[in-house]
């Protein structure tokens, strides 16, 4: 059973910066895919970033078009952990953050069967 533990959200003012980690366990095969997903209040579940696990595909990619160029999504094989980087962050990126897993990088929350609890980001202006 995969298992996807997220830390790292918190309060910041508009333009500082945060990164988030999801630390994954459990069969490779239902974890090849970590995606980063937000929900704001009222909004639907988007997805932000993708990236494949396996160390011999290429690099993630920002889905999301309101974050790319201050979003970057990596990962560090040896702590089984993904990260989000959000730098100039902007009120309206204040939402729950969702680590999820699954067998292929998806561009809806369908293709992902493993899900974190959630870390909340909120930006004041």
């Amino acid at each position: 059973q995969v298992q996807l533990v997220e830390s790292g959200g918190g309060s910041v003012q508009a333009g500082g910066s945060l990164r988030l980690s999801c630390t994954h366990s459990g069969p490779t095969s239902d974890k090849r895919c970590v995606a980063w997903f937000r929900q704001a209040p009222g909004k639907e579940r988007e997805v932000v970033a993708t990236k494949y696990t396996d160390t011999f595909t290429s690099a993630g990619i920002v889905l999301l078009d309101s974050v790319r160029g201050r979003f970057g999504i990596s990962q560090d094989n040896a702590k089984n952990t993904v990260y989000l980087q959000m730098n100039n962050l902007k009120p309206e990126d204040t939402a729950m953050y969702y680590c999820a897993a699954g067998s292929y990088c998806g561009n809806s929350d369908r293709a992902f069967g493993f899900w974190g609890q959630g870390t909340q980001v909120t930006v004041s202006s």
